[in-house]
């Protein structure tokens, strides 16, 4: 904290209650503080209709406009207008249609879009830049609609090969099915919760103009206006997605319906929660409206593109019919405050085509610098410029490697974003080059909340400007924070975000440096005058938007301009890394993402991997959790344990609370020193692994970090693992999350045998083994038939391993093969995009390891490496290889007995390749004789 002798005495004097009331709104979980459905009146309303209770809609002027399926919605009887207090037949409005349009783009994705007509008060908010720019482009022209469906009463149309939709006409439902069988694979409404509430002009005052909560009330200067229906995932098994909550299950457990007791919805609605809870379906800091199903028939995937809060019901077999449930199919009820129908129905020959579709409407991962792959320190606060030197000298001397060190909101000039303490960071570009001397880089945290001070030049240009969101008045709305007063950027303004990007300039950020990159956090927005009142809903945004129709994507619109601001910082060359807490769909293109403020224990450790792998799931691949607990003291065995497992997060960091004991890793003891710096070395031998794996992200919307049904979707015993997952198509990973745990049932997929990586012993996949825990490490291991890529020699930061050699470790299946990729470009660049990278494949069979080149020979740029293969490890090969030879050159190479790695413990000499020396840019085979 900054030194009292350097304040006023009248701040003095404001100190303990300023406390008193950050640490009273940024306080742990309270139930009673938050809503629960039944005190949200849309939930509450929606919640409460039965199957098919709702007036039904039909279909009518049906016809194909602009290459898509239009028509209009008409009600069957007066819509209702439901009130929040009043009977709920009582008030009608005549009746107006609604506008239907269905769009078919490339590889079976189906767009459906519902709003209202010309003839509503106001337009309803459809929430921007969120698609990508050429989703247009890949729309397909459709020409006709079946007419012999019509005649039944519906109307059907090409969706993809095998698959087609079928629009039925009254009551009104669309639905996916394959053709020839007919077989349902989604279908919208089949349950008749279709409902709409249009927005009308006030003519007196009602609940229905307002609502409230714990004596706070928002207008709804609008009315009503929430939407709600029924989506079916038909031969599904599970459901998977909507983040952000925490749980230890991957898979969405049922929220309603039979056997399910006192449950609230799935929550969307992004808020800042303090120690949450470890296994709830309650809202945290990010929304991402995407549900995936999968099953041993299907996987499909739903994305309603809606901004507004959510909340959504996994309805237990039963829920319509307690006689005679449903088999193979989860029927799914969809809520929203706001906005309009903007959904995408996904069917894929597997889950990874889903993803695929999904990534291709909102963007595939950014591609980050290597070095943000790396490992990162973090704590609030590191005190000064000596705690800084201090903490950086101390890695060096107990010889482990980090990259990036970070800077809470203590290392302001008085929570002002931009600003540097100038008694505790006098001098912060040595600070950052002295780092940077050793490869090393800098993190500082830039919130939304702009501090009310007129001396502060950026609240006073943005107030000047009229850059703030605005209250129901008018007025420049007025929150608390960490500066206290605070005001909030109207980031929705393309205007402002471009303003705020050029506040990231050497020029405007003093004592910034380009090893320096950014960290948002509290951009919900975080607002501490209570966790519900967040930024009130009836705040007006750009465009006459009300908060409550864009909140869920507000921190995502900050994130977009921090990201643009680097990017413009750097001439466009340096890739931005960015953190972020908030999140929407399509946040994976500006950077990377946390689970935020988690605690240190056992719980949460646990949970932390079904988060993530749900965040992957979701296109947010670059993501991790605070290693440790950001609240709470960790025991030392808790602390290791976390590091084993956070060693192979995508996004590894650790990060601590300042009420919390330094928790350095040397702090612990030298045994638990010796166990961390370990934990790091593993994940630095494995970054040019995940390096490529970022790659294959960045291409194609797979995940780093994977569920093993990714993997292996037609194993049903994986399909609700939570608590082992796969790192890329490789790595099997099983975390300890009990104190003390003596042993582990660790399940291998079937299809092929697994090799601990620890030791190299071959185990049979398809059933669980029961394994001796050890506390070096975490069961991890090698599917038989792949080939990763590794670097063992350690130096202080990644970007000092950059002309090191490599090591391939050869997992052979029961055909003696293996394959594996390695993608090598210059770390921090967009030249890849020009194809100025390296990119080849591994082969291995009949004794011969085959490099060969990927890079498509039509881009032109180029990248040089003289880096060479050191070393090559078999697992599976038989034993009698004398030697090895390396062509071209007809040069040999030895082969001998030597160990899995090279850090020691307690690893088997294995078949080993000494020295062949051969380039990872050139073409060559490596046969072993």
């Amino acid at each position: 904290m900054p030194s009292p002798a350097s304040r006023s005495q009248p701040l003095l004097l404001l100190v303990p209650l300023l406390l008193l009331l950050l640490v009273s709104a940024a306080s742990a979980w309270k139930k009673d503080e938050f809503r629960n459905c039944n005190q949200t009146p849309f939930c509450k309303r929606a919640r409460g209709r039965k199957p098919h209770s709702v007036p039904s809609l039909s279909a009518a002027d049906i016809s194909i406009s602009d290459g898509a399926v239009v028509a209009r919605l008409l009600p069957s009887q007066p819509l209702r207008q439901a009130t929040d207090g009043d009977d709920p037949e009582s008030d009608t409005v005549p009746p107006r249609p609604l506008l239907l349009r269905i769009s078919v783009y490339q590889g079976g994705v189906l767009r459906l879009h519902i709003d209202e007509d010309t003839s509503a008060p106001r337009r309803r908010f459809q929430v921007p830049d969120v698609l990508l720019p050429d989703l247009d482009d890949r729309r397909l022209w459709l020409s006709r609609l079946s007419s012999s469906a019509a005649a039944a009463g519906s109307s059907s149309f090409y969706l993809a090969d095998g698959l087609e939709a079928v629009l039925v006409h009254d009551p009104f439902q669309i639905q996916v099915r394959r053709q020839g069988s007919g077989e349902p694979v989604l279908s919208f409404n089949s349950h008749g919760l279709f409902d709409f509430e249009q927005l009308r002009a006030k003519k007196n005052d009602g609940e229905d103009w307002e609502e409230r909560f714990r004596g706070h009330t928002d207008t709804r200067p609008h009315g009503p206006q929430s939407i709600s229906f029924d989506i079916s995932f038909h031969g599904a098994d599970f459901v998977y997605g909507i983040p952000e909550h925490a749980s230890t299950s991957v898979a969405l457990r049922p929220t309603s319906g039979p056997g399910v007791e006192f449950s609230e919805p799935y929550r969307l609605f992004n808020l800042d929660v303090f120690e949450y809870l470890d296994d709830s379906p309650f809202g945290l800091y990010g929304s991402i409206p995407f549900m995936l199903s999968h099953g041993a028939r299907s996987s499909s995937g739903f994305f309603w593109l809606n901004a507004a809060e959510m909340q959504i019901d996994v309805l237990a077999p039963g829920w319509d019919d307690p006689a005679a449930p449903a088999k193979g199919r989860i029927d799914t009820v969809w809520m929203s405050e706001a906005g309009v129908v903007d959904a995408f129905l996904l069917v894929g020959h597997d889950p990874k085509d889903v993803l695929q579709q999904y990534t291709g409407i909102t963007g595939t991962p950014a591609m980050p610098q290597e070095f943000a792959v790396a490992y990162h320190q973090c704590r609030w606060n590191y005190r000064d410029e000596e705690d800084v030197a201090a903490v950086d000298a101390g890695f060096d001397e107990n010889d482990i490697p980090y990259d990036v060190l970070w800077l809470d909101i203590e290392h302001t000039d008085g929570k002002r974003y931009f600003t540097w303490d100038r008694v505790l960071f006098p001098n912060p570009k040595e600070m950052q080059e002295k780092l940077a001397a050793k490869g090393r880089h800098m993190v500082t945290i830039v919130d939304p909340h702009i501090k009310r001070d007129d001396s502060f030049y950026i609240h006073k240009e943005a107030s000047e400007r009229g850059y703030y969101v605005k209250d129901a008045s008018g007025n420049d709305f007025d929150g608390w924070c960490w500066p206290g007063s605070s005001s909030y950027l109207d980031v929705l303004n393309p205007e402002i975000r471009e303003w705020w990007a050029e506040q990231f300039s050497f020029q405007n950020y003093v004592g910034s440096t380009p090893s320096l990159y950014i960290w948002n956090d509290m951009n919900e927005p975080s607002v501490f005058n209570g966790p519900e009142i967040s930024m009130l809903r009836d705040a007006i945004h750009f465009g006459d938007v009300e908060h409550r129709e864009l909140h869920n994507a507000y921190g995502y619109y900050f994130h977009m301009a921090t990201s643009n601001g680097l990017l413009k910082r750097g001439n466009g060359k340096d890739r931005p890394f960015v953190l972020s807490r908030a999140f929407f769909a399509g946040s994976q293109r500006y950077g990377a993402v946390w689970t935020g403020d988690n605690i240190a224990d056992w719980d949460h450790l646990r949970a932390s991997v079904p988060m993530i792998l749900t965040l992957g799931l979701t296109g947010m691949t670059f993501s991790g959790a605070d290693v440790g607990g950001f609240f709470g003291n960790p025991e030392p065995e808790l602390l290791v344990r976390w590091y084993q497992l956070g060693a192979y997060y995508p996004f590894f960091r650790a990060h601590a609370h300042q009420d919390t004991k330094r928790r350095e890793p040397w702090l612990f003891g030298e045994h638990n020193t010796a166990l961390i710096r370990e934990a790091v070395h593993v994940r630095y031998s494995l970054l040019p692994y995940y390096y490529t794996l970022f790659r294959e992200a960045s291409v194609s919307g797979i995940p780093v970090m994977r569920p093993l049904w990714l993997e292996f979707p037609a194993d049903k015993k994986t399909y609700n693992n939570g608590e082992a997952f796969m790192v890329g198509p490789s790595l099997l990973v099983q975390g300890i999350y009990e104190e003390r745990q003596k042993s582990v049932s660790v399940y291998l997929p079937a299809g092929q045998s697994w090799y601990n990586l620890r030791n190299g012993v071959s185990y049979t996949g398809g059933v669980s083994h029961k394994l001796e825990v050890s506390e070096d490490s975490i069961p991890t291991f090698q599917r038989a038939g792949t080939i990763i890529p590794r670097k063992d020699r350690f130096r202080r930061s990644s970007t000092q391993m950059v002309n090191d050699p490599y090591t391939l470790v050869i997992a052979l299946n029961g055909s003696f093969a293996a394959e594996g990729e390695l993608y090598v470009d210059d770390g921090k660049t967009y030249d890849f995009e020009q194809g100025a990278y390296i990119h080849r494949r591994f082969f291995f069979a009949d004794r011969k390891l085959t490099s060969v080149n990927v890079h498509p020979a039509n881009l032109g740029g180029k990248f040089s490496s003289d880096c060479v293969i050191e070393r090559i490890v078999l697992l599976g090969l038989p034993s009698g290889a004398k030697k090895a030879v390396i062509e071209p050159g007809n040069r040999e190479a030895d082969v001998e007995l030597g160990p899995l790695t090279l850090r020691g413990g307690s690893s088997l000499d294995v078949i080993t390749v000494r020295k062949p020396n051969v380039r990872i840019a050139d073409d060559w085979t490596l046969r072993i004789l």
